[in-house]
């Protein structure tokens, strides 16, 4: 059997994927067993990549709203745009997370020219300059272009002193990050030269997808009890993160909820935090 791809090209299906993603979202062994046992049933030649996903997305949810919410994580962070904004904010949560003071959408004067760094981060001794690179299409690849042309500028702002946080500090390291995939050129390129990569899927051990699971970093947008435009509402408040809801009740009253559907959605993001994914 053959799955369609956005880009319309057919790839073969590949059962062991679906099931390994269908257990990132958490769910038991058996209960993974009873979705691949009921999307199975629906499959056929040249299926879509969206029909499956809409199919594994709703048998999940019969199950737990927290499954479905973390198997939409990809997607979820596609909602982070259209241009990207909250990509960057939810950046910088990422690195904040790590123990990092974080600034988004700062301009500074390098050697040569002017540059805005999407998210400046600093630790210690570390200063670090953040490149985020959104994209909206499903399979969007970086390629190799993207991380020659991020090292030239973080040549550009090398061995100059920079105020941020109330000290002065040079960039120590940079970082290339995008919610879209690596070429294997691209990858090859930071290899060598040592540039930061991370994107949904690289590095294999600390990829996008898995420091949000581990760490518990789920953007607003995976919750599947709010609207589109609910979580529009609560990304322009600056509530980033399902931890912010958590930490901040007080967001939902900026959108239009009852009281019954406001518990219901604090419940999901509780649930989404406090269950773990099994994978072994």
């Amino acid at each position: 059997m053959r799955v369609k791809k956005y880009s319309g090209e057919l790839v073969p299906f590949n059962p062991d994927s679906l099931r390994h993603s269908l257990s990132r979202s958490g769910a038991t062994k058996e209960q993974v067993d009873g979705v691949y046992r009921a999307i199975q049933a629906q499959l056929y030649d040249g299926i879509s990549t969206r029909e499956l996903y809409e199919l594994a997305f709703d048998c999940l949810k019969k199950q737990r709203e927290v499954y479905a919410a973390r198997y939409s994580l990809k997607k979820a962070l596609r909602e982070l745009g259209p241009e990207g904004f909250y990509f960057e904010r939810w950046i910088a949560k990422l690195f904040a997370d790590d123990g990092y003071e974080t600034l988004t959408s700062q301009t500074i004067r390098g050697h040569a020219v002017t540059h805005e760094v999407d998210v400046v981060a600093a630790k210690a001794n570390d200063l670090l300059a953040i490149e985020c690179k959104f994209r909206n299409d499903v399979d969007a690849k970086i390629s190799v272009t993207t991380p020659m042309y991020f090292m030239s500028r973080l040549k550009d702002i090398s061995a100059l002193p920079f105020r941020f946080f109330g000290r002065e500090h040079m960039f120590t390291k940079g970082w290339l990050v995008t919610n879209a995939y690596f070429t294997s050129d691209a990858k090859s390129f930071g290899e060598y030269y040592q540039l930061n990569l991370l994107s949904w899927d690289y590095p294999a051990d600390k990829s996008i997808k898995l420091r949000v699971d581990d760490n518990g970093l789920y953007p607003i947008t995976c919750l599947t009890t709010l609207s589109a435009a609910e979580k529009a509402v609560l990304l322009k408040h600056a509530c980033i993160l399902v931890r912010d809801l958590i930490q901040i009740p007080k967001f939902l009253q900026h959108v239009d909820l009852s009281k019954e559907q406001a518990a219901h959605v604090l419940m999901e993001a509780q649930e989404l935090l406090q269950s773990p994914v099994n994978v072994e």
